[in-house]
């Protein structure tokens, strides 16, 4: 009986040899016929050449996208109005090319699976719901990413030009795509959403005005004062003066003084060190006519004499 039942037991073993020898020889054979198959091939091939054209011509497209961008980033920058900055070109190219390279690459991606029989549909779907998900998740960061993409891109300021934009007043230290730094005269920063920004006022980009009222006694000759002020602005001599400075003559006349008005052109943002030093010239010219004698002790003195 025993040995019986291990007569069965061999049988049955050497049974499941032979069928797991038989499953690995179809297997082996259908990996060889397949390797065999020639329509295989030449289908491999065809999806292999398929892929290797679409990365040839994303390749071309990125080169050729990158040349107009660098062409017209430099036409603008030599033939616009206000120039842009060089800093400022170079942030605008990065920024269009790196845009136009995820562009191209995920077209590329979506081709490339497309090649291998894959369903695109579900892979767009899910990435539509993913981004209409972000972007009612972040309205307020996609507004200050693309209002800072227009600011780079339109060059409304630049870092170091002094900006008034609402009540904030004072030097740009940093603009991102996200957020923009400013510096008050001060020392307060102040850190402004993108988005926020809406009215800008750049005191950086043309020559400044500098408007002097200057009073003088009711009481002082007209031609005399205007003859002495006229000597004053043609001597005077200020760094980031423009040009010679103006009398535009008698302002407003009160019951103690008149206001003479003077305007001076100056370098950008520097109006008011050209008021004080022009107020100071004025102050000490009107004070040496009135006090000759003084005047000439008190230098000198301070000469040592």
């Amino acid at each position: 009986m025993r040995n019986g039942l291990w007569l069965a037991a061999a049988e049955a073993g050497n049974e499941t040899a032979t069928s797991q020898g038989n499953l690995w020889q179809q297997f082996l054979d259908v990996i060889w016929n397949t390797l065999q198959d020639v329509e295989m091939w030449k289908s491999a091939a065809t999806v292999l050449g398929r892929i290797v054209l679409i990365v040839l011509i994303s390749r071309i497209v990125l080169y050729i996208v990158g040349r107009i961008i660098d062409r017209l980033t430099v036409e603008r920058d030599t033939s616009s109005r206000i120039k842009l900055r060089s800093r400022r070109v170079q942030t605008v190219g990065r920024l269009l090319k790196n845009t136009a390279g995820y562009v191209t690459n995920f077209v590329v991606i979506l081709l490339i699976l497309g090649e291998f029989n894959i369903n695109l549909a579900p892979l767009l779907a899910g990435a539509g719901v993913l981004g209409l998900a972000i972007g009612f998740g972040a309205q307020s960061l996609v507004k200050d990413i693309i209002t800072g993409f227009f600011i780079i891109l339109e060059d409304h300021f630049s870092v170091g030009d002094v900006i008034q934009t609402g009540s904030y007043k004072g030097t740009v230290e940093m603009i991102g795509m996200r957020a923009t730094r400013i510096r008050s005269w001060t020392g307060e920063v102040f850190i402004l959403p993108n988005g926020s920004i809406n009215d800008v006022t750049n005191f950086s980009l043309n020559n400044s005005l500098a408007v002097v009222d200057f009073p003088v006694a009711a009481t002082d000759d007209v031609t005399g004062v205007t003859e002495l002020i006229r000597g004053v602005l043609g001597k005077f001599d200020d760094a980031n003066l423009i040009g010679q400075p103006d009398l535009l003559g008698v302002q407003t006349v009160g019951a103690a003084d008149v206001i003479y008005r003077i305007i001076a052109e100056c370098r950008p943002n520097t109006q008011a060190s050209v008021t004080r030093h022009l107020n100071a010239a004025l102050k000490k010219a009107f004070e040496t006519e009135r006090h000759p004698r003084f005047y000439r002790n008190n230098e000198k003195t301070l000469a040592g004499g």
